[in-house]
């Protein structure tokens, strides 16, 4: 059996967007194994995965390039790793690929596109064109090992009757995420013939969600209220999932949940789009040549009138479902 331990510590989409690819390599390589390393938060995610063996660390007990040494040898002595995937390639994760070199290690690292994608959203650049898909960019890691993987780009809907959308209107940067009182009125208008679950989390998103289910009759918040696990489970019992270009896109990826996708600032070019997921679902402002300006939707806009999200239709959305 080959072991490879593979870490990514970013972002909880990012991490996400492992998990099918995860699925098929092993599924199409099954004397293989891989040791995840990341957030301990992320575990719910991997569960159920043959050959995935899951281990959550704290980043605040690995501080600094001692406590990265610490990290690699206490991983080196746990699991005695065959290969080393670098799934993140940022600082703290080349000082563990160093470690390991050193130490006689093959170690492969994803290519993230870094140049491509500046590219992509220079404002300037009218050549826009799409860029590999980040799931064939972590799939590209385990073929550099010598492993042959093809992606299905396939759902697997989870068995069971199906019931209700689901609706996560929050993004983390304000360049991905349609003005509230246009996700108030999507939501208001889909009530009146589905069952609308509202996803978020933290205390404001919270409260917002538990103000619009007060407001819309045959809507229900769920926000704040599940486990990732149950999280997982509901929306995998959806008809349909509703999502900004965030994580619950990829939640839906790893249920086999269809997602209708909102695109502001970011583009599906940049190679994000939920594994499985349809590009007729994708739902963005097509005529702005500014698009994309962002890969994360993290920069101001450079027209200062957020046009891609402002002049957003919320009908051609109601007109997919």
């Amino acid at each position: 059996m080959t072991r490879i331990l593979a870490y990514r510590f970013s972002a909880f989409g990012d991490v996400a967007m492992t998990v099918p690819v995860f699925r098929e390599f092993l599924e199409q390589n099954p004397d293989v194994e891989i040791v995840m390393v990341s957030r301990k938060n992320f575990e719910p995610l991997f569960a159920g995965i043959p050959n995935v063996t899951f281990k959550g660390i704290d980043l605040d007990d690995y501080k600094g390039f001692f406590g990265l040494r610490r990290l690699a040898n206490e991983l080196i002595r746990e699991f005695n790793p065959d290969f080393i995937a670098n799934l993140h390639d940022v600082i703290r994760t080349k000082v563990l690929d160093k470690i390991y070199v050193r130490k006689g290690l093959k170690v492969f690292k994803i290519d993230k596109g870094k140049e491509e994608k500046e590219n992509l959203t220079n404002v300037w650049n009218l050549n826009k064109v799409q860029l590999k898909k980040t799931d064939e960019r972590y799939a590209d890691v385990f073929r550099a090992m010598g492993f042959k993987v093809e992606l299905s780009q396939k759902l697997r809907p989870q068995p069971g009757p199906k019931s209700g959308i689901g609706f996560a209107p929050f993004a983390q940067h304000k360049g991905k995420m349609l003005p509230l009182e246009k996700s108030f009125e999507l939501a208001r208008v889909l009530a009146n013939k589905h069952t609308i679950y509202f996803f978020g989390g933290g205390k404001k998103e919270t409260e917002t969600l538990e103000n619009w289910e007060a407001k819309i009759p045959n809507t229900k918040s769920l926000s704040g209220k599940l486990s990732l696990t149950e999280e997982l489970e509901k929306i995998g019992q959806l008809e349909l999932m509703i999502s900004m270009d965030s994580a619950n896109m990829h939640l839906a990826s790893l249920v086999g949940t269809r997602c209708i996708s909102i695109w502001g600032a970011t583009h599906p070019y940049a190679g994000f789009l939920g594994f499985g997921q349809s590009e007729d679902d994708v739902i963005q402002v097509k005529d702005l040549t500014c698009r994309p300006c962002s890969v994360f939707g993290d920069k101001e806009c450079y027209r200062g009138d957020w046009a891609c999200l402002e002049e957003f239709d919320i009908q051609k959305v109601i007109a997919k479902i």
